[in-house]
């Protein structure tokens, strides 16, 4: 197949994150089983206008605020007479709408829509927009086929209209044989807990500072390691001071691929609080090296943790029970660590060359089906 992927990033761009990290494990593997794949991206600051990636062609045009804009553009400029077979649109920040001006085949591929989440985030009139943006999603898509990253994602692309029979859920993989656990690295000797991905304000690791104070203050032995950057960053060193936690909060700012390997083989538990997610890649990678999670009850997240079993699931922005959770895995390490393999074990389902197989065949499906709307 001849395959256009649209997305805000490649996997190169500063900013980039686990969508950026899917859509490279993904189309990558593609790309070597003799898939033709071409990625259409923003740009940043000096970065090339083309490059090779993983065995795809990355073009980038455009910045993260005018990607939107751009990208109809340079398709009509220098894409449009590839004759692609399907044209996949990562829909990842705002929609791009190509299906109104992309003219092969288009596959919608989600990871998880903000909703009214964006107002948690980002500035009135950017999350006003965002927000907008969103809602005419069923009058754009409603005749193409659909991929969501977990079943939340499916769910909630329903009530904004979409047909569930035209959505295929597609789980993402993590790489088992990099996240694995190792006895040569031990865990930290003090109850640890980790939080690990971008610092953004809608995130809620506020609410894990927040416990780790109320754990301070009951005698309870914890300390936090936030691994990761993001604009949020200054404020929760603020709060962490202004809790009175300094010395049991570690900021390690960006971590490579590595390092974040060792933090999640030496953590107790993982921590994931956010409202919304559409997975949480992080509970996976951690589950692969034995650690358990405690993460909010939300969309996604819920799908990634396997409450009793894998982690422990509360209700987000439920601090009392936040505590309650954090407290019984730092408190309990035979069961943290029994948390552990169950969680291992369950990583073991999900692996990028599974996600690469049913993305083959959906997309070989849509291509060879009849060019048809949906009834």
């Amino acid at each position: 197949m001849r395959i256009l992927l649209l997305n805000w990033q490649d996997r190169l761009n500063p900013l980039a994150g686990g969508a950026e990290t899917h859509l490279h494990e993904i189309f990558g593997r593609l790309a070597r089983r003799g898939h033709s794949v071409t990625l259409l991206a923003s740009g940043w600051d000096d970065a090339p206008r083309q490059a090779e990636l993983d065995g795809i062609q990355v073009h980038r045009c455009g910045s993260r605020y005018t990607f939107s804009t751009a990208a109809p553009r340079y398709y009509r400029r220098h894409l449009s007479r590839l004759e692609f077979d399907v044209v996949v649109e990562a829909l990842n920040k705002v929609p791009l709408f190509s299906p109104l001006w992309a003219r092969p085949l288009v596959v919608l591929l989600v990871h998880h829509l903000f909703g009214r989440t964006a107002f948690q985030e980002a500035p009135l009139p950017i999350a006003a927009l965002t927000w907008l943006l969103e809602r005419p999603l069923a009058r754009v898509y409603g005749s193409v086929l659909v991929q969501a990253i977990s079943t939340s994602t499916a769910d909630d692309l329903v009530e904004r209209g979409l047909r569930r029979r035209a959505i295929e859920v597609i789980y993402p993989g993590v790489d088992l044989d990099f996240f694995v656990p190792d006895e040569d690295v031990p865990r930290y000797g003090d109850p640890t807990f980790l939080y690990l991905g971008r610092l953004k304000r809608y995130k809620g690791v506020e609410l894990v500072l927040e416990a780790v104070r109320r754990l301070a203050r009951e005698g309870t032995a914890a300390r936090l390691i936030v691994a990761g950057r993001g604009e949020w960053e200054p404020e929760l060193r603020v709060q962490a001071a202004r809790l009175g936690i300094e010395d049991r909060v570690e900021f390690t700012g960006f971590v490579t691929e590595e390092r974040k390997r060792e933090l999640f083989r030496r953590a107790w538990v993982n921590v994931f609080p956010s409202p919304k997610e559409g997975w949480g890649i992080t509970n996976l990678e951690a589950a692969g090296c034995a650690t358990p999670t405690v993460a909010s009850d939300s969309p996604g997240l819920r799908e990634s943790v396997v409450d009793g079993r894998t982690g422990l699931l509360v209700r987000h922005g439920d601090v009392d029970r936040l505590t309650a959770a954090l407290r019984e895995m730092a408190t309990n390490p035979e069961k943290t660590r029994t948390m552990g393999a169950a969680a291992h074990e369950f990583a073991r389902g999900f692996t990028w060359d599974r996600a690469a197989d049913l993305t083959e065949r959906h997309l070989h499906e849509a291509v060879s089906g009849p060019r048809r709307r949906l009834p």
